[in-house]
């Protein structure tokens, strides 16, 4: 199947499964959405993340999933193959007693993390926030690298996302679903000044 047919047509979970395992795509309520390449300040990011959450969640009931990585959010009790929304958090964390299985992990998470990027940053802080709160991911980070400042949604005793914290990089967030785990923003100066010294600035 051709880009453009994809891009045309809606598709099931069963479709997707099918496509190259080269290609990097996102279904929402049926459509697709092709995802673009990571950049370099994008990979340090989610690997920092995954080693501070990683430490933190040795010995604990939960586990961390890294991109590229399906997760599966089904309407009501839809079998795979009819599922009509596949999403790939940069970041995300789950109770170890959902089963994880080869092609993907079905189910909601504790934390979703999202690292912007220009040309998915309208679809992150609007279509995904409000996905994930149908779903009940009950904590979604997006991160602005490059301006170093977070949004941090989380659920409320409705079960709604209400006014999200914004966060600067100065100093450690909390991650309110996990007691104890808060991330260390230290490393964006190494980084920053990598990415300067790359550029000559």
């Amino acid at each position: 199947m051709s880009t453009a047919e994809k891009l045309q047509q809606r598709h099931t979970y069963a479709d997707y499964a099918q496509w190259p395992e080269d290609e990097r795509w996102e279904l929402i309520d049926g459509v697709a959405y092709a995802m673009t390449g990571l950049l370099r300040i994008h990979q340090e990011v989610v690997s920092e993340l995954g080693r501070q959450i990683g430490n933190y969640l040795q010995g604990k009931p939960c586990k961390i999933y890294v991109a590229p990585f399906d997760v599966r959010l089904p309407r009501k009790n839809e079998a795979d193959a009819k599922v009509e929304t596949v999403v790939q958090p940069d970041l995300s964390i789950h109770l170890r007693h959902i089963q994880a299985r080869q092609d993907g992990l079905p189910g909601c998470a504790g934390l979703d993390c999202r690292v912007l990027s220009p040309s998915t940053t309208l679809k992150d802080m609007n279509t995904k926030r409000s996905l994930y709160e149908q779903h009940d991911v009950q904590e979604y980070w997006i991160i602005h690298p490059e301006e170093r400042w977070l949004m941090v949604y989380t659920l409320d005793a409705q079960e709604r996302y209400g006014k999200p914290g914004v966060f600067g990089m100065d100093e450690s967030t909390a991650v309110q679903r996990f007691p104890g785990l808060s991330i260390d923003w230290s490393f964006m100066a190494a980084i920053r000044y990598a990415m300067c010294t790359l550029h000559g600035l």
